[in-house]
């Protein structure tokens, strides 16, 4: 599309609702330039910059008709989607729409699947990333859905269908906030990746991940090499204490003007696993970890959805990833197997052995079952895998294991003398199975690691690694 003259000069809008004052707002001073004349379509579309970095957005606009959208505005996203592709630059989408036109029928209808078809087209060739600030109702909450990141502010609403309608239909009692708001959409569903603080955060947020996806960055070594600290100095002296994973993190990663280049996606949501975005040795890299404080670090149907959909966001942009493990296995239980645990679960195995950027895996503490297959092992693919000192890497625990494997003679045994059976088979087991060394022996793990280096190990790992990526789209799985 041709870009037309500078017009947009510094805000002077009134309306909070304004499209021209947040894509204003949202690009950097004095850079925005208009794809189109500004009109009734619903739409405003725009190229500018974020921190320097090219970029189109679209913005709804909720002045005119509560940003319903029609056929005009359908086309004025449609064109700026194209606009990015054709340039190579990330493409944002500013959302306040109550969806399709009603009094254009089925033509809007149509516009809305132009719309859809656009967005799929440009998955996995740029970046698009959605900040939801108001409604996303009806044909537009698919709009964020089919994006690979959506933000919601505290006044976003996402949902096919209304409260109204709910009621109407079902019988049941619900507000908007309660059906789609970003409590909503954060925790239960998943739909959301980012709940940010305002509208203000919301916009800068999107900023970030621009910047994180479009100007990844080069690993320099020895800022790693000055950045090494004792990670494992953060974790409890007890290996039957469980902790939380996010402070090691973000030490693991750079800090930028002291504060922790992480931005966790889906935080809220499948919380024994933890993805999300950030800067190691100044190259941009993707973290996933399991979080033993949530469900003693288990990956279940919903944690390995959400892991599996992180692997293919980072393999479609060539961003590294880093993988941090502490896993006993999936989490057991009927429930689970109704979910689809085996379903779900094989999205991930599928996830990483498609994959192809360098990835590192870190075993912390211990590693067990298919887990341990999952959490990319060397046989899907892994760059390289290390371990910290007294990590287990096995079937199950040896003491668990034992329990099967000499059930009958752990029973027959007398009782004041069973447990110390089990110990000593337990040695043994360890013994046997061969543990981290074992792993080490066969080549499924490179080395054990000093923790004081971690971060400067795994940056050179990653930085000797081909740079490569995946030719897939993004499907939100």
């Amino acid at each position: 599309m041709t870009i037309m003259a500078p017009a947009f000069q510094p805000e002077t809008a009134t309306d909070p609702r304004d499209p021209l004052g947040r894509l204003q707002r949202f690009f950097d001073p004095g850079t925005v330039l208009p794809l189109h004349p500004r009109d009734k379509s619903g739409v405003l579309a725009a190229i500018g910059e974020v921190d320097g970095v090219r970029t189109v957005a679209y913005c709804s606009d909720a002045t005119v008709m509560g940003g319903a959208m029609g056929v005009e505005g359908c086309k004025h996203i449609v064109d700026a989607i194209d606009t990015a592709i054709d340039s190579a630059v990330p493409v944002v989408g500013i959302w306040h729409s109550g969806g399709a036109r009603l009094a254009e029928g089925v033509e809007a209808l149509h516009a809305v699947g132009l719309v859809f078809e656009a967005m799929v087209r440009a998955s996995g060739l740029v970046p698009q990333i959605s900040v939801v600030l108001g409604f996303a109702a009806g044909g537009a909450a698919y709009g964020p859905a089919l994006t690979d990141i959506v933000i919601m502010a505290p006044e976003g609403r996402i949902f096919v269908t209304g409260p109204d309608v709910v009621r109407s239909v079902t019988g049941e009692q619900v507000d908007m906030a309660t059906l789609g708001g970003p409590e909503t959409h954060g925790k239960k569903s998943g739909v959301t990746h980012i709940v940010a603080n305002d509208e203000a955060d919301a916009l800068h947020r999107g900023r970030r991940l621009v910047s994180m996806f479009a100007e990844q960055g080069e690993f320099d070594l020895l800022a790693a090499e000055h950045g090494d600290v004792d990670l494992k100095a953060m974790m409890p002296e007890s290996a039957k204490r469980a902790y939380d994973v996010k402070p090691i993190i973000h030490e693991l990663l750079d800090n930028v003007d002291g504060e922790s280049s992480f931005e966790e996606l889906q935080g809220g949501y499948a919380r024994s696993i933890v993805t999300g975005l950030g800067r190691l040795a100044g190259r941009t890299v993707g973290v996933l970890a399991n979080n033993p404080i949530r469900l003693g670090g288990c990956l279940n149907s919903e944690s390995a959805e959400k892991a599996a959909r992180f692997v293919r966001l980072c393999d479609a942009f060539g961003i590294p990833l880093v993988v941090v493990t502490d896993v006993p296995g999936y989490l057991p239980g009927v429930s689970m197997e109704w979910e689809g645990v085996v379903r779900r679960g094989a999205k991930l195995l599928h996830a990483f052995a498609e994959a192809r950027v360098p990835r590192v895996t870190l075993v912390t503490r211990k590693i067990y079952g298919g887990a341990y297959i999952a959490m990319n092992a060397r046989s899907l693919g892994a760059t390289a895998v290390y371990a910290w000192p007294g990590s287990e890497v096995a079937v199950m625990g040896a003491k668990a294991a034992v329990g099967i494997l000499h059930k009958k003679a752990l029973a027959a045994a007398p009782e004041d003398e069973r447990e110390a059976l089990h110990e000593r088979l337990t040695a043994e087991h360890e013994q046997i199975a061969g543990g981290v060394e074992r792993a080490i022996a066969i080549g499924v793990v490179d080395q054990v690691i000093d923790p004081a280096k971690t971060r400067s190990i795994i940056a050179a790992a990653l930085a000797a690694a081909p740079a490569r990526k995946s030719h897939h789209k993004n499907i939100p799985l």
